[in-house]
């Protein structure tokens, strides 16, 4: 059963929200994103025991949310690295079917897999429902039964893995 006391944290949280709101913004530079920080740290902070004693909740919301906009502003840094610009696949021509192009993409997936198989069996997996299932981190956790920080972790690391393979696909 539910307890009737608000928790304290989050009480502090929705109390001092515009000033943490503010704070998200500056750091991560957009409002829309500022907004998904606040709802990420207060479900963080509602996560919290109720028996967690703070003495300064206001900074410990703010530190809550400071550590969540780095998260974010990291995972926005690598996928820049990882991933090509939408652009960039402007002007690829379509594959024509022929048996060279076939041959070409076989052994182009044969890279990817082996690269995956380097990965441990539970990061793969991972990387797997996320990114090609379309899971959210939050159901691949809960699937795996790990915290969404480390399914983040391990898709991260299966990206990173996965980078060398870009330039093996780059046109000649």
């Amino acid at each position: 059963m539910a307890s009737a006391q608000p928790h304290p944290l989050v009480e502090a949280f929705v109390a001092h929200r515009p000033l943490l709101r503010r704070a998200a913004w500056r750091w991560v530079g957009d409002r829309d994103v500022a907004d998904d920080v606040m709802q990420d740290a207060c479900m963080k902070l509602m996560q919290c025991g109720e028996g967690a004693c703070v003495g300064r909740p206001v900074a410990y919301c703010m530190r809550v949310v400071h550590h969540l906009c780095i998260d974010h502003l990291r995972r926005c840094r690598t996928e820049q690295n990882v991933f090509a610009d939408e652009a960039d696949g402007e002007d690829v021509q379509a594959a024509t079917g022929s048996p060279e192009h076939v041959a070409i993409g076989r052994q182009h997936l044969r890279w990817v897999e082996r690269r995956l198989r380097t990965l441990p069996s539970r990061t793969r997996e991972a990387f797997t429902l996320h990114r090609v299932d379309g899971h959210t981190q939050q159901e691949v956790a809960d699937m795996l039964g790990v915290s969404v920080t480390l399914v983040n972790f391990m898709v991260r690391d299966a990206m990173v893995a996965l980078a060398g393979c870009r330039e093996l696909l780059k046109p000649s």
